[in-house]
């Protein structure tokens, strides 16, 4: 869900001791449940339909301590809202201190259980523990941010024999839930919540610029509700220092509101606590923007209004709407009416991204006429200029995309050696600056050019070890992805833009804690910005063979197909509108493009370099 579109997952075995409630609106009826014989484990289910929430069993009277365990491990992956059978499963002390929504740990196989001392937990002892363990896959932070893990997960759990009841019950549990990657998929979907850019240039007419910031919510448990909470409460602790909320600190949901739901209209009216009341008209409709831009995509039939309310239940602001969001926030993606490759001729060229023709023309300007033969190229995100480095890789060029202008001196050289030690592929911002790096073993370096020209300004990357080997900025011009290569394996990150004060002794511009975004991959070797918080990648695991497929900026993996399958490739180019086509360019067939539901077409055989804008 979000702006990506990334739906859920299929779960892959069920155990023992969970109950599904039916709607009678919603099911045309539910199947009679036996009322005798045991609950027994079962290889799989099939996938639960949206509308039925799965709730696990409580503790049965005078069940062991292994029922206990397994008892409370099902309640983790059920769809209580407070994890309140879970907390039965505690001692009373334990249940108060036990902080289930502080952290998420997600394992490849789910958690299995060993027992400890004693031998027999249905001996005369009043304790007993139990080992847990697995392999970490990712954890959920307490903002409900994604981040990979690795490693080997161990925990205790501990039980003791209640006194006054003789019932067994942890005493002793892992801090916050642990489950398995499949019920993860099953339990919990992606979504964008969407902030203001505050350390970079702003959109089109001086607007605020969106940023994607994605979490992880619970996708039957009221993810509206909780979608709404976490926007409030403000950005992730990653993102957090290069964007603002519109939203006055301490914003929260009016003190009594219940779940939140869209009318039969697609209108959604939010109370709000006191905190807003005194909020101009100007913040209001960023505030309502930030709510429609989450919540557009996380029903099937998306919120089209949002309304804000305050503590007294005045309007706060007209009701906003997609056609007037336009006006207060700079998120829809560009245009992008070409797409562009460097042709047989070294020439930057272009063909119109709505046609499904391959007929294409040499750009307006210098950059098209084949005075400079070029072997890479970024278009400026207005269309109106473009950079070109040359076929050696030594030299950068910036030029109008205007017939009859001319060229001009090049705004930067590389002194490396070889061509695979000069310059990447440059790429510009959504503020209009340009972005490029120099892999020149002697003096590796990211650079910065203002609006394409002037001093190169050196960016820090302290947070970085390796050399990068491709850059991509995205629009909203504060996250970058950068292939990083080191000791011969190419690695995929996503940095934080941050730009300080040089007249106080900053760096006027670093990318602060970079961190990678495909752990599972030895060998990136293409990417491209495919969304607001998506990438697609071009990559290899250890003994295996290329593969494309999308991935998050948290590391996570979006459900849903991957691209069609395409050897060789080694450049490909996704525009941020998901209609157009992915662009690439393979050894074997040249420049080819994928539309959705399609298969790879060959536009020519003679060309290489793909880009969009950007």
């Amino acid at each position: 869900m979000g702006a990506d579109r990334v739906g859920g997952g299929r779960r892959k075995r069920a155990r023992a001791g969970v109950s599904v409630a039916c709607g009678a609106v919603l099911l045309a009826g539910c199947a009679s449940m036996p009322d005798s014989g045991d609950l027994r484990g079962v290889d799989s289910t099939p996938r639960q339909d949206a509308q039925v929430r799965v709730w696990a069993l409580p503790p049965r009277e005078d069940a062991d301590a292994r029922e206990i365990v397994d008892g409370f491990l099902e309640a983790l992956t059920s769809d209580d809202p407070e994890f309140e059978t879970a907390h039965k499963y505690l001692t009373k002390e334990a249940s108060q201190a036990w902080r289930p929504n502080a952290s998420l740990t997600v394992l490849a196989d789910g958690p299995e259980r060993s027992q400890g001392r004693p031998s027999d937990p249905d001996d005369s002892s009043d304790s007993v523990s139990f080992s847990l363990v697995g392999q970490k896959v990712a954890t959920v932070n307490a903002q409900q941010a994604y981040a990979p893990a690795a490693g080997e997960y161990t925990n205790t759990l501990h039980l003791v024999r209640e006194k006054k009841s003789g019932q067994w019950r942890i005493d002793r549990p892992p801090p916050g839930v642990v489950m398995g990657k499949s019920d993860f998929l099953r339990n919990y979907t992606s979504v964008n919540k969407y902030y203001f850019a505050s350390n970079s240039s702003t959109g089109t007419g001086g607007l605020p610029v969106a940023v994607a910031d994605p979490v992880f919510v619970r996708k039957k448990v009221d993810p509206m509700t909780q979608t709404v909470s976490l926007l409030l409460a403000g950005p992730t602790r990653w993102l957090n220092p290069v964007v603002r909320s519109s939203f006055p600190t301490g914003t929260e949901l009016k003190k009594g509101v219940g779940s939140l739901a869209p009318d039969d209209q697609n209108k959604l009216t939010v109370p709000l606590n006191v905190n807003a009341d005194r909020v101009n008209g100007e913040k209001c409709r960023e505030m309502a923007a930030q709510l429609l831009f989450t919540l557009r995509d996380l029903t099937p039939t998306g919120v089209e209004e949002v309304e804000l309310q305050g503590a007294n239940g005045a309007q706060l602001c007209p009701p906003l709407d997609e056609s007037g969001a336009d006006f207060v926030v700079a998120h829809a993606p560009s245009k992008d009416e070409y797409q562009y490759f460097i042709d047989g001729k070294h020439r930057l060229v272009r063909l119109a991204s709505g046609s499904s023709g391959k007929e294409f023309t040499p750009v307006p300007g210098a950059l098209g006429d084949g005075d400079k033969q070029l072997r890479s190229a970024a278009v400026s995100r207005d269309e109106r200029k473009a950079a070109g480095v040359t076929s050696d890789g030594s030299t950068l060029y910036v030029g109008s995309l205007v017939s009859g202008t001319s060229l001009g001196e090049p705004v930067l050289h590389s002194a490396g050696k070889t061509q695979n030690d000069r310059l990447t592929t440059p790429s510009w911002d959504g503020g209009g600056d340009l972005w490029v790096a120099d892999r020149d073993p002697a003096r590796p370096r990211l650079l910065l050019l203002k609006e394409g020209a002037g001093e190169p300004i050196e960016v820090d990357t302290t947070g970085l070890d390796g050399r990068i080997d491709a850059v991509r900025t995205a629009a909203d011009g504060v996250r970058i992805a950068l292939i990083v290569e080191k000791d011969g394996k190419q690695s995929l990150y996503v940095g934080r833009i941050e730009r300080g004060d040089e007249a106080s002794g900053e760096k006027a511009v670093a990318v602060v804690e970079p961190r990678v975004v495909t752990p599972q991959l030895e060998e990136v070797t293409a990417m491209s910005w495919a969304g607001d918080s998506r990438l697609v990648v071009v990559g290899r695991e250890h003994g295996g063979v290329q593969q494309m497929a999308y991935v998050q900026v948290d590391g996570s993996t979006p459900v849903g197909s991957a691209p069609a399958a395409l050897t060789g490739v080694k450049a490909l180019a996704s525009s941020e509108d998901e209609q157009l086509p992915l662009v690439a360019y393979s050894e074997e067939d040249g420049i080819v493009r994928l539309t959705s539901g399609a298969k790879w077409q060959q536009v020519v055989k003679d060309g290489t370099a793909p880009v969009y804008p950007g």
